[in-house]
């Protein structure tokens, strides 16, 4: 290949690379703006409690999780960022990366990928870290079992009595109208590699949601042993299971209807 045919080539390839550039960050702000469109209009969301968040330090945002898609945790992530000056981590499934525009959205706004530690390092660092504790079997709940919380894993907890984390209860109303799962296709989870496929909506009911902040459970004290710090974050998990499901029940009577 000539030297020049090599230039061009290069040239070329640095021009895609530009223009795949820019239509990345179009669609992300794209996608940005349509989540403004969806809490302020569409949602109607109103959030209480962020004076609960502590303005400093670290802190571990513990929420329900529902609705077939998941949307909760974006909706989640923009508002709480809108009323905070502090950068809000969640880990976030492989699955969320693997979307164009989506996950390179989801990477620029905090989410970090799901692993044992469960932002670890960013408590260890003073930040917010936000979960779903009851993960993708909070997505899988049938819409007859609406609000009702699957079973906690431990492992936030665990890093929040490491790290000597508050941890911050969360209630989100509003997702399992939004999004209801009404049932799932087998085949086409398997076609598109996905965890499950869901019936549901392909877009968004126009449901009222409401978003309020508790009031932290403080980490326990650290204990030395392994054996002691497991206990503790067992505890720690059941008493925040307990807060966010007696928000849930208590948020849920606050509408009329899920639609008004």
């Amino acid at each position: 290949m000539s030297e020049s045919m090599a230039d061009v080539i290069e040239v070329a390839g640095a021009e895609l690379r530009y223009v795949k550039r820019l239509l990345g960050e179009a669609g992300e702000s794209t996608w940005d703006r349509f989540l403004d469109w969806l809490v302020d209009d569409w949602f109607r969301l109103e959030v209480a409690g962020l004076e609960n968040i502590p303005a400093e330090g670290p802190a571990v945002i513990v929420a329900n999780h529902s609705g077939a898609w998941g949307l909760d945790g974006f909706v989640l992530q923009k508002v709480l960022t809108r009323g905070l000056s502090r950068r809000l981590h969640v880990p976030a499934a492989h699955l969320v990366f693997r979307f164009p525009v989506i996950g390179s959205y989801a990477r620029k706004k905090g989410a970090i990928p799901l692993d044992p530690t469960l932002g670890w390092e960013h408590l260890t660092a003073g930040e917010l870290v936000g979960v779903f504790p009851e993960g993708m079997t909070g997505l899988e709940k049938p819409f007859r079992k609406r609000y009702q919380l699957r079973p906690f894993s431990p492992g936030f907890a665990l890093s929040a009595v490491r790290a000597g984390a508050p941890v911050v209860p969360v209630s989100v109303i509003g997702a399992e109208e939004a999004c209801p799962r009404l049932g799932e296709i087998p085949a086409l989870a398997r076609l598109f590699g996905l965890p499950y496929f869901p019936v549901t909506p392909l877009f968004p009911l126009p449901s009222k949601w409401l978003v309020t902040i508790g009031e932290p459970i403080p980490a326990p004290r650290r204990p030395e042993s392994y054996a002691a710090r497991s206990a503790a974050a067992r505890l720690l998990c059941a008493e925040s299971q307990a807060a966010v499901q007696a928000l849930v029940d208590r948020e849920r009577r606050r509408r009329d209807t899920p639609f008004w």
